[in-house]
């Protein structure tokens, strides 16, 4: 993908004056800062202990076959920490104070990933310039996925949606193997690594050193202690595919969806919307009145209120709906949703297939 930048429309609209002032007005109003509160910090600490407790526990049932489960645990603990604790820190939005959102954002190292690599991905690629798919690496999975009506259609794609749910486990065993080298190689020789102020020999010396201790404590330590040594590999891989598998559609939900749009740039690479009115008009909610799903996947499911205040905490995301959704409505901007889990993940689906299916002339 070669970096050339996408420009908005710079207007502003008395729309997004007025959901600003708003959610604005609400934190000054309840006296409550945006970043994290005690209910934020006592989740934190129990995902940690979610995952390195399931990893300290492997030592003592290691010859077992209940070990794992206990591998399927550390992957619902590795998502967790990655979407309700890395995910807020690396955005700026867990405190107001750089060294904890630094310190927080570094855990994405000991689960096997980049913090340099994600925060360009995720923060400068997907964050500003969403489902544009030659700017978006979100919607970037080479020939195997066609995620948006702009790319090239394959005669395979008439089964993605059959074979993608088989392929979304695989995510961060990719991601913890070759994925980042690989970026981060991209990144330089796009000049992408400049935006986060970082040399690029400097950060791939890191990077390796960061992969070690990531493969020595999560898998040569219990290939070596452990009894069988065929029930660490399985284990290792149901925890990646786990983990894989719910970040993937955790996604993909928000996304790739039928009424989302899929902006192209033109001639001039400038998309003729306003950011805000983008964002509304490209992403979308699901399951907005469960509490447990919303505290697992850190308010993804409030994908809306994330994408449009991303240095804001989720644990505000619910309270900020209401705020944004009854704005989009007095100004007729579009505000999409889903009832529930189920529904969203059948819509990507059928999505899917219409993508898998259908060519633009």
């Amino acid at each position: 993908m070669d970096f050339k930048a996408v420009s908005f429309n710079r207007d502003k609209s008395t729309f997004v004056k007025t959901l600003k002032k708003r959610v604005d007005n609400y934190f000054k109003e309840n006296k409550i800062s945006k970043h994290a509160n005690f209910n934020m910090v006592l989740k934190t600490v129990l995902l940690v202990l979610f995952y390195f407790g399931s990893y300290s526990i492997l030592y003592f049932f290691n010859a077992s076959y209940y070990s794992l489960l206990l591998w399927l645990v550390m992957g619902f603990g590795m998502a967790g920490i990655g979407m309700s604790v890395m995910h807020d820190a690396n955005h700026g939005a867990y405190s107001k104070n750089k060294k904890v959102n630094s310190f927080f954002g570094f855990f994405i190292t000991f689960l096997g990933g980049s913090y340099i690599n994600w925060k360009i991905q995720h923060n400068v690629l997907h964050h500003t310039y969403t489902n544009i798919s030659s700017m978006d690496e979100d919607l970037d999975s080479g020939v195997l996925f066609r995620f948006s009506p702009d790319q090239k259609l394959k005669k395979h794609h008439r089964f993605q949606h059959i074979y993608a749910w088989f392929l979304y486990g695989l995510m961060t065993v990719q991601w913890s193997m070759d994925k980042d080298f690989l970026q981060l190689i991209r990144y330089h020789k796009n000049g992408l690594l400049k935006t986060q102020q970082k040399n690029f020999k400097n950060q791939m010396f890191l990077l390796i050193i960061y992969k070690l201790i990531y493969y020595s404590y999560a898998l040569i330590l219990p290939l070596i202690l452990f009894d069988k040594w065929w029930l660490v590999l399985i284990g290792y891989f149901i925890m990646h595919y786990t983990a894989g598998l719910i970040l993937s559609v955790v996604f993909q939900c928000a996304h790739v969806m039928e009424p989302n749009e899929f902006n192209s740039p033109n001639e001039k690479r400038t998309v003729d919307k306003n950011w805000f009115i983008h964002q509304l008009n490209s992403t979308c909610n699901f399951a907005m009145n469960s509490k447990i799903l919303s505290w697992f996947i850190g308010g993804l499911n409030f994908q809306i209120e994330h994408h449009l205040f991303p240095n804001i905490c989720h644990i505000h995301y619910k309270k900020l709906s209401k705020i944004v959704q009854s704005t989009a409505q007095e100004f007729n901007v579009p505000y999409k949703s889903y009832k529930n889990m189920f529904s969203a993940v059948h819509s990507h689906y059928k999505f899917l297939k219409h993508l898998g299916s259908y060519k633009v002339a």
